[in-house]
């Protein structure tokens, strides 16, 4: 394997790790705490989601992608489901299964060979190949992370202070 296929598989990773992790999982926990039980279950109107259908959602979504997807564990997602739910599912429970799912991902994720972020691999009826996976995930998770945030902006008219003390107006000069 040539020295450049090796530096990209392991900038690419390093990125989609930052990206989910660090980034997006905290700032869910980060809303999940913001809000109360039954914020987290508010719904404006019928064709809108909850906070918590939509961390539901998510870790169907990248269990089936991921853990699935390239860790080859059984695919017992019931994606209807996710957005069906209606119980006020507690915020520990939520943030635990958050977690384990993410501490799943993780694994995968460390273990892929760059071979594999080349291979096609079969996911919801899609053939993606690896890159296209991880990029899916990563920008899927992002969308609704931002959806999550708005939620809570609206609910609790709160600055998420994710950028807090960096300077979004510097340029590239």
């Amino acid at each position: 394997m040539d020295n450049y296929t090796i530096v990209f598989h392991q900038l690419f990773i390093a990125e989609i790790k930052r990206r989910l992790f660090e980034e997006n999982q905290a700032r869910i926990v980060q809303c999940l705490h913001s809000l109360s039980e039954e914020e987290i279950w508010f719904r404006p109107n019928e064709n809108s989601n909850s906070v918590g259908n939509l961390v539901l959602h998510l870790c169907g979504n990248i269990t089936q992608w991921v853990v699935a997807g390239f860790g080859k564990a059984e695919d017992h997602r019931d994606r209807q489901a996710e957005f069906d739910e209606r119980r006020l599912i507690p915020k520990e429970i939520l943030l635990q299964q958050l977690a384990q799912v993410m501490d799943a991902v993780k694994v995968v994720i460390d273990e892929l060979s760059p071979d594999q972020l080349l291979s096609a691999v079969q996911v919801q009826g899609f053939t993606e190949h690896g890159i296209s996976i991880l990029v899916h995930v990563t920008e899927h998770f992002s969308y609704h992370v931002g959806q999550i945030t708005y939620i809570v902006k609206l609910l609790k008219n709160k600055d998420m202070g994710y950028y807090a003390g960096l300077n979004l107006n510097q340029t590239g000069k």
